[in-house]
């Protein structure tokens, strides 16, 4: 587990330092963060949530479980393990498909020899060597023969 986690449900009232001061008790505290609404002309101070970095990763799994549920402000909170940031160019929320990433194709792209082999048998079995070769073109539309 990482010593970052996730705060929800915060109050507009609530500030860094009321959540440094809320979470303080369960150990050294690097860093808070409380990410501000993405439009400039919000008058929110923050969208709701917030990340505590705590000095040791013990210290952030025991404000989890003590904290979560919680009420703050006279909301409850969500206290939860913080996920890793995603990286702009890997997957959803990118302008590059995930299949052209180079991450995506390292792990999927890769088609075994023995699919790559049964697709060649599948391919010379079904076909015959020359595609108009059975076709009937006396009759309105093209009819295989038997």
């Amino acid at each position: 587990m990482n010593s970052t986690i996730y705060v929800g449900g915060l109050e507009n009232a609530v500030t860094e330092k009321l959540l440094t001061n809320a979470f303080l008790p369960f150990g050294e505290i690097v860093d808070v963060t409380l990410p501000k609404p993405d439009l400039p002309s919000s008058k929110e101070p923050h969208r709701g949530f917030g990340y505590i970095e705590f000095e040791v990763a013990g210290d952030a799994k025991e404000a989890i479980d003590n904290m979560d549920q919680s009420e703050f402000f006279g909301r409850v909170l969500k206290v939860a393990a913080a996920k890793p940031q995603k990286d702009s160019n890997d997957g959803l929320g990118s302008k590059t498909a995930v299949w052209e990433t180079e991450g995506w194709i390292a792990r999927h792209g890769g088609v075994s020899e023995e699919d790559r082999q049964a697709a060649q048998q599948t391919q010379h079995a079904s076909s015959p060597a020359d595609a108009m070769a059975n076709l009937d073109t006396d009759v309105a539309g093209p009819r295989l023969e038997q």
